[in-house]
């Protein structure tokens, strides 16, 4: 980019401004500390930057234009001129009802596309009556027992009309299968039906741990979801492989972004070996990163995720179709970056967050309520949020141009570091044998691990500042307002699932699992039998029962 004389011009200047201008006033004065990352455990950040940085970089091969490869500048070659990112507010609580509700409001508010928030009890494939979901139905999320639950949420709310993001991995063939039931009965054309599962279960072993079954066969229903979505509906996106678990468990970026794509990689291979077609599958997976607080840094990591996983795809699978080689990403905000002390800072953290995403490219986005430290956001701290996105979007100029932050020499020179120490940590994923292998051996927890200590200890030592947390803390203990789910909250959803179940024809129902379970003892596709038995009014717990007896479940320390 820059002529070899005038690099070495600049270097020169550079160390002549370092000794003459820099070198006087830090002896004097000195510097806030002695060095700079981006992150515990992150990049190193430079005093300055300058073309010298970035003179290797080749911007018709490292760059190129928006919507062309390798993507680092966006998949659209009209970002968000052409369409702003989906705005999409994580929700879902209590009962069916109280959702819908919030579904409603969320969309009266100028919302651009659903978010599902299930509770433990439905992550886990439990009914609301078992004996595991005591005291935990309706409260991480809405309580999902039946397609009638599923009906009561999407009642009023045309599925051709919206697009759904489902975090839900263990069963999400079976929520999937819901969804898909839901727009049968609305008369939707399954073509049409958009939106997203989470369906990442490598992460659940990693980070989160809501799984019920072993890998293979975890990989085996992913996999099926894989070719029935092809097939038959070729706009749901049919996994969120995500690296916003990672990251919250307290990985770095480019861990984040290392064993997100480990993860992919993974997943792919699986496809394949299963004897799909890499660009029948490929342009339907989609990802989901962690929103940080270091701008640059969270700029850097998504430009590079565009970037590697364009490359990836090309050298490593052969991909022909464009699409298989374009990374597209959902954002949410830092969850774990929200404090309880002077909760009002997180509108102000979240705020920031959301920018990063935005100059990073993202295709929808999250951003939480101030008070999601503390329980389930109020409507009010949910506005807020989604106003978030909105002054964002319509009054800070941040998406009237693409990829504002392209030829800056700090983030360029990041971009590059951040993907040069993500490949590093995915070719020693590769020599442990690829992910599935690295995460059995722990060595994937290990380095999140790790890295989670050292930020806690820099915390606890002040050697990172944590604003109301470890410093310009206040004494006054103020009230906040937060949504609460009550006992009766989970009695009417028990209640309405003992309804259910007295209802229905349990000879359709006892034929369905049946066929579920014929479905899962031989090869073939496990989706239809699924979608038969949540239409015959199954339950989640029920069709998952029989995937645990017929796939055992996965125990923690076990071999994968």
């Amino acid at each position: 980019m820059f002529d070899p004389d005038d690099l070495e011009a600049i270097r020169e200047g550079h160390e002549e401004w370092e000794a003459e201008s820099v070198e006087p006033v830090v002896e004097r004065f000195g510097e806030r500390k002695e060095t700079f990352t981006t992150d515990t455990g992150g990049q190193e950040v430079d005093r300055l930057y300058t073309p010298a940085d970035v003179a290797d970089l080749d911007y018709e091969e490292d760059l190129g234009y928006p919507g062309e490869p390798p993507y680092t500048r966006g998949v659209y070659s009209t970002g968000y001129r052409g369409r702003l990112w989906t705005m999409r507010q994580y929700a879902g609580f209590s009962t069916p009802e109280d959702t819908n509700e919030r579904y409603h409001y969320l969309l009266d508010q100028g919302q651009t596309g659903l978010s599902m928030a299930f509770d433990l009890p439905t992550q886990m494939g439990y009914d609301s009556d078992a004996d595991m979901a005591a005291g935990e139905v309706g409260k991480a999320g809405v309580a999902i027992d039946s397609l009638d639950d599923m009906e009561t949420v999407f009642d009023g709310i045309p599925l051709d009309e919206v697009s759904t993001s489902m975090t839900i991995n263990a069963p999400a063939s079976v929520l999937l299968a819901m969804y898909i039931a839901v727009g049968d009965k609305q008369g939707v054309d399954r073509e049409e039906l958009r939106g997203t599962i989470q369906n990442d279960l490598l992460k659940e072993y990693i980070a989160r741990n809501t799984y019920i079954y072993p890998p293979e066969p975890s990989m085996r229903i992913i996999t099926d979801i894989f070719e029935f979505c092809a097939e038959e509906t070729p706009k749901f996106n049919t996994i969120s492989i995500s690296g916003y678990h990672i990251r919250e468990a307290g990985s770095t970026a480019a861990q984040e972004l290392a064993f997100t794509l480990g993860n992919g990689i993974e997943y792919v291979e699986a496809a394949l070996d299963a004897g799909l077609d890499v660009d029948e599958f490929a342009p339907q997976l989609s990802f989901f990163f962690n929103g940080h607080n270091n701008i640059f840094e969270e700029v850097a990591k998504f430009r590079a995720a565009r970037r590697m996983w364009h490359d990836i795809m090309d050298e490593r699978f052969d991909a022909e179709n464009p699409k298989s080689k374009q990374l597209k990403f959902h954002t949410q905000t830092a969850g774990s970056m929200l404090t309880a002390q002077q909760i009002e800072n997180n509108v102000v953290r979240v705020a920031y967050q959301a920018l990063a995403a935005v100059l990073g490219g993202t295709q929808s986005l999250h951003t939480n309520g101030k008070d999601e430290a503390l329980a389930l956001p109020t409507e009010e701290s949910v506005r807020t949020a989604l106003r978030t996105q909105q002054i964002l979007a319509h009054e800070s100029g941040a998406a009237d141009t693409i990829d504002p932050l392209a030829g800056s020499y700090y983030v360029e020179s990041l971009t590059d570091e951040v993907e040069e120490e993500a490949y590093e940590i995915l070719e020693e994923v590769d020599e442990r044998g690829g992910m599935l292998d690295a995460v059995e051996q722990q060595w994937v927890q290990r380095q999140i691990q790790d890295t989670a200590f050292d930020r806690q200890k820099e915390i606890e030592e002040k050697e990172r500042i944590i604003v109301g947390v470890n410093e310009f803390e206040v004494d006054e203990d103020p009230t906040v307002d937060v949504e609460e789910v009550t006992e009766e909250d989970q009695q009417r959803q028990i209640d309405n699932l003992e309804t259910v179940r007295e209802g229905r024809d349990d000879e359709a129902v006892d034929a369905a699992l049946e066929a579920l379970r014929d479905a899962a003892q031989g090869n073939e596709n496990l989706m239809p039998p699924i979608i038969d038995a949540v239409k015959a009014y199954a339950t989640v717990g029920e069709i998952c029962d029989v995937l645990r007896d017929e796939f055992g479940e996965y125990q923690p320390g076990s071999a994968l």
